[in-house]
């Protein structure tokens, strides 16, 4: 079998294309130096080893030699992979946004002339005309044409692009005043788009957009009803319908229908990490067992099928099995009763619709059709009866489908998936009481540790013991928050010095100390067409979000102004953003709640039992914001925690803005209550 330069790299995206015809290359200086030399334009493909139209494209098109004779003649073919550069796919993500007055998606498809400058580009192309996309031979032929004949044009084009991509770079006013004016609009902005039939935002396709309905929960602990109704019916809509996986538990990336019924099948981590914390916080705030079942499901599956021996998260599972999307979770009534009993399968059907016609490609992708007392009306049974054989059917189903032939799991180690996944593990655990979660946070944490952190710098992926990039923005600002939720979930002196460490890398490299915020690359990073510095949420939350956010508290606990001023200068440079799109930066919301009204936070100080003791008190109270930290007696703390002294029962300092009330010796004393969201 004939190989390309791709054979020689670890990324299992990558990989899946190493045996084209097309003569790709990995992203580096030898493609972007013959790019140069021979003056062609790059055919610059971005995708990820889960993404079903990556694989379409690829049989399609890569897999072609007619094809590929087209792309080796005119163009020099990088393939990058979207996890392991994320650099390269936000950039030219926004510069198709930009070309293209459209979002972008996987695969990504960009021309560029040889200095790197996008000056054509889209996403999925066909091998024949439809849905009306050209052939993607006959686009090849048609960007090779322009590139060569009209090369002053696409000069001024690039020239343009470039100016437009600085100019996303905010620079904001660093002394005007800061109001809670974008958090009111952000609040009805959601209001407006929220869907009141299914749950979630907007119509198809539906993403569960976890840092807005996070917002809403921060809401609901408030007092304010209608977000609570708003969070809670999205959680719902999202765990009764096919974005859920009901046998295995996680959640799928999103739904290409308004109901959530039917996903596209990749499980991505980057996804369940938040959604394990927003479904406990949910379960508690409501006291939802429905719930509470959804955020477990989450943590059993991550440490089930997504946690290897030495401790780290794996990235994704494919959407494809053996080149069916979705095949692996897909049932027929026939193959769920070769498994389970008549008696099972009655009320099971009627609860996932198998009674109802297919609504997948002939087959049943399994969601709630009908509320469980409707099936225990229906069978004239006891709900409690109907849900426990319900739950046996599923656990009998779940078995029968790990004899299938699996999904594609990528094994490669990215370090900001990791930290989300972590953040929401020690935050589920301590909100559910499992400290198995916790104890998965704490292994992952030590991979991370002990094989991508070397001296001050993160590592952004590794796979197969091979380190991929320094790391970017997200790395060091999602381990950040993941620390300070591993701290409140048990205290470890190693992790509050880690979390400083990196606090100082972040401003020392990422922070632009002229317009304020940070830059998504570190300064020493390669030098690209356009130095980023995201602010809206994505599928993932913001850096500058979560940066501003975790500076501000880690700023609090251990008496550090400048990293709160650090935090304070992110908003202003963002504050015109703020104004213009609130409801797209909930993540830098979140640091403007707490800059205007900083939270309380609780110092207990004793000895391990007395700990235990004082925990279980405060953590089964209602409470809102107010983050808590309960100190070893022999913990080696900074000077700002180490005034609080610890006694052997337990003694507890209430904090606000470095000031702290007086000590309390008992949780009744306390006059802030500490509760389910505390952290969030």
């Amino acid at each position: 079998m004939t190989t390309n330069r791709l054979a020689r790299e670890t990324s299992p995206y990558l990989l899946q294309h190493a045996d084209n015809p097309v003569d790709w290359h990995p992203w580096g200086e030898e493609a972007l130096e013959r790019a140069r030399r021979e003056d062609r334009p790059i055919l610059l493909s971005i995708g990820y080893s889960a993404c079903h139209w990556c694989h379409v494209m690829a049989h399609e098109s890569f897999e072609n030699p007619s094809t590929a004779r087209v792309m080796n003649k005119h163009f020099i073919n990088i393939k990058v992979d979207r996890e392991e550069r994320p650099d390269l796919d936000r950039l030219y993500q926004a510069a198709h946004q930009m070309l293209t007055g459209r979002g972008g998606g996987w695969p990504l498809t960009m021309f560029l002339t040889p200095d790197q400058v996008p000056f054509f580009g889209g996403t999925y192309f066909p091998p024949m005309p439809a849905h009306g996309l050209p052939a993607f031979t006959d686009l090849l032929e048609r960007v090779a044409g322009f590139h060569r004949e009209h090369p002053d044009r696409i000069r001024e084009q690039n020239a343009a692009v470039v100016e437009n991509l600085a100019r996303t770079v905010a620079h904001g006013d660093q002394t005007g005043r800061l109001d809670e004016v974008p958090i009111t609009a952000a609040r009805e902005q959601l209001a407006g788009a929220f869907d009141r039939r299914h749950g979630g935002f907007g119509d198809a396709p539906k993403f569960p957009h976890p840092t807005n309905l996070r917002f809403l929960l921060r809401r609901a602990a408030g007092g304010d009803r209608e977000a609570g109704e708003m969070a809670r019916a999205s959680l719902l809509g999202m765990a009764r319908g096919g974005l859920h996986d009901h046998l295995g538990g996680g959640f799928f990336r999103y739904s290409v229908d308004a109901r959530w019924e039917i996903p596209h099948f990749e499980k991505m981590l980057y996804d369940n990490g938040p959604l394990i914390a927003l479904y406990a916080e949910a379960a508690r705030l409501f006291d939802d067992a429905e719930l509470r079942a959804a955020a477990e499901g989450i943590g059993e599956w991550a440490m089930r099928e997504m946690q290897f021996g030495e401790g780290g998260y794996f990235a994704t599972l494919d959407a494809d099995t053996d080149g069916h999307e979705g095949g692996f979770y897909l049932w027929t009534p026939d193959a769920v009763r070769a498994v389970i009993d008549e008696a099972h399968f009655l009320p099971f059907e009627l609860y996932f619709g198998l009674d109802r016609a297919p609504n997948f490609e002939g087959e049943w992708h399994l969601r709630v059709a009908r509320p469980l007392p409707e099936v225990a009306e229906m069978l004239g049974q006891d709900a409690a009866q109907v849900e426990r054989m319900i739950a046996e059917a599923g656990s009998t189903l779940f078995q029968a489908r790990e004899g299938r032939t699996r999904p594609h799991r990528d094994e490669k180690i990215v370090t900001a998936w990791n930290a989300l996944m972590i953040g929401g593990m020690a935050r589920a655990g301590r909100l559910l009481e499992r400290d198995d979660f916790i104890a998965s946070a704490e292994r992952a944490l030590e991979f991370l540790r002990n094989n991508l952190l070397s001296g001050e710098t993160l590592f952004a992926s590794c796979k197969d013991g091979r380190i991929g990039q320094p790391g970017f923005l997200d790395d060091y600002a999602f381990l950040l928050d993941a620390l300070l939720e591993l701290l409140q979930a048990r205290w470890r002196d190693s992790d509050l010095s880690l979390a400083t460490r990196l606090a100082d890398a972040l401003l020392d490299r990422f922070e632009d100390e002229s317009g304020g915020g940070f830059f998504f690359t570190p300064n020493e990073h390669e030098r690209l067409v356009a130095r980023l510095k995201p602010l809206a949420d994505e599928s993932t939350p913001a850096g500058n979000g979560v940066a501003a956010s975790v500076l501000l508290r880690l700023g609090q606990l251990i008496a550090e102004p400048h990293y709160s001023a650090a935090a304070e200068r992110t908003l202003r440079t963002a504050w015109s953003a703020l104004n213009s799109y609130p409801h797209a930066h909930a993540s830098l919301l979140f640091a403007l709640e707490e800059t205007l009204t900083p939270p309380a936070f609780l110092v207990v100080r004793g000895e391990g039992p007395a700990l235990t003791r004082w925990r279980a008190a405060l953590e089964n109270r209602n409470g809102t914001r107010q983050l808590a930290f309960f100190i070893p007696a022999d913990a080696d703390l900074p000077p700002f925690l180490a005034e609080k002294r610890a006694e052997a029962e337990g003694i507890a300092y209430l904090c606000r803005d470095r000031i702290c009330e007086a000590p309390v010796r008992s949780p009744e004393a306390l006059t802030v209550p500490i509760g389910p969201i505390a952290g969030g």
